[in-house]
């Protein structure tokens, strides 16, 4: 019994000192993760500070009655403003609005970025001086471009429209060319116009790096089998290029979902060109109803947010994808 007992009392003993290892070296373990994670807490705590508290106050905002015009009548106000929100009927022809323009800019966008990577893909000279022209629209600051599009372009006096239309016209003998005013005849065309030139660039630079990604012996095997260009696009390339699609798709609706230095810059909000950007832009700065316009922020937040992590997961999938 005796020795049986001292068997058992080592066999404790040993499970004690197994168990002991693991807590021994827990710390230098939790230590030296600290010490990676350690010079990312600056920036960790930056961000924050700079998106998510103004996020929150903007949400506290957005459930209380306050105008700069009438400071007396602050307080709480529940869920009012949410549904001043949604029954506004200028609200909901700027959200009408918002997805005209969104879906045009960004369906145009995909095709001229489709052509565009579809030339780029091959190689001939001068590629990378026009692969670096082509990417020049979207390095340009968006009040620069709006600005460039309202003088150098759709002025009607010195623009390069009516210009090249001028000259035209001299060309063929007219004695009195048109000078159309191009903002005021279409004035969400003008914007949109002005949008796909800024971002087609985009669309090709994610459309190019799907067409490089594809497997050059599939094409090869079908050209040898007979198939023609058109073929090989429908085919191989098109089914390859759908992920690329989509993802391009969603985050130029992020984007463009949001633009309102075009807005501002070529209409000012006229002629039925409010987007939501602009009217939240109004309410707040011109009607002075900060609760309102953090309600319709709020909203847009949302929306931004069920499209963003639609193209976090298609991005996920594609990474798998290309891992696979």
């Amino acid at each position: 019994m005796t020795g049986t007992s001292s068997t058992v009392t080592e066999k404790v003993r040993g499970r004690a000192a197994v168990r002991a290892v693991p807590a021994r070296t827990a710390g230098p373990g939790r230590a030296a993760a600290w010490a990676r994670r350690g010079p990312l807490m600056p920036a960790l705590v930056f961000m924050v500070v700079v998106t998510q508290l103004p996020f929150v106050a903007t949400l506290v905002i957005s459930f209380t009655d306050w105008n700069a015009l009438y400071p007396d009548r602050r307080g709480f106000t529940g869920l009012t403003n949410y549904a001043d929100v949604f029954g506004d009927a200028g609200l909901r022809a700027s959200v009408l609005t918002t997805v005209w323009l969104t879906a045009g800019v960004v369906l145009v966008s995909l095709v001229l970025g489709l052509g565009l990577a579809l030339l780029l893909d091959r190689r001939f000279r001068g590629r990378g001086l026009v692969r670096t022209m082509l990417i020049a629209p979207f390095l340009l600051v968006p009040v620069a471009s709006a600005l460039l599009w309202k003088h150098a372009l759709y002025n009607p006096e010195y623009g390069l429209f009516n210009g090249a239309l001028s000259w035209l016209w001299q060309l063929f003998g007219s004695e009195r060319p048109p000078q159309p005013d191009w903002i005021t005849s279409m004035p969400l065309g003008a914007i949109g116009a002005s949008l796909v030139w800024q971002w087609t660039p985009f669309m090709m630079l994610i459309l190019l790096a799907g067409l490089q990604s594809r497997s050059t012996e599939a094409v090869e095997a079908a050209r040898v089998d007979g198939a023609n260009a058109w073929q090989v696009f429908r085919f191989l390339t098109l089914p390859h290029l759908r992920r690329y699609l989509e993802l391009a798709a969603l985050l130029g609706s992020v984007y463009v979902v949001q633009n309102f230095d075009a807005v501002f810059t070529l209409t000012s909000g006229g002629l039925g060109t409010a987007n939501l950007p602009y009217t939240i832009y109004e309410s707040f700065y011109k009607a002075h109803d900060y609760g309102r316009a953090s309600a319709a922020g709020v909203v847009v937040v949302a929306g931004t947010i069920v499209v963003a992590t639609l193209a976090l997961r298609l991005v996920s999938t594609l990474l798998k994808e290309e891992s696979s």
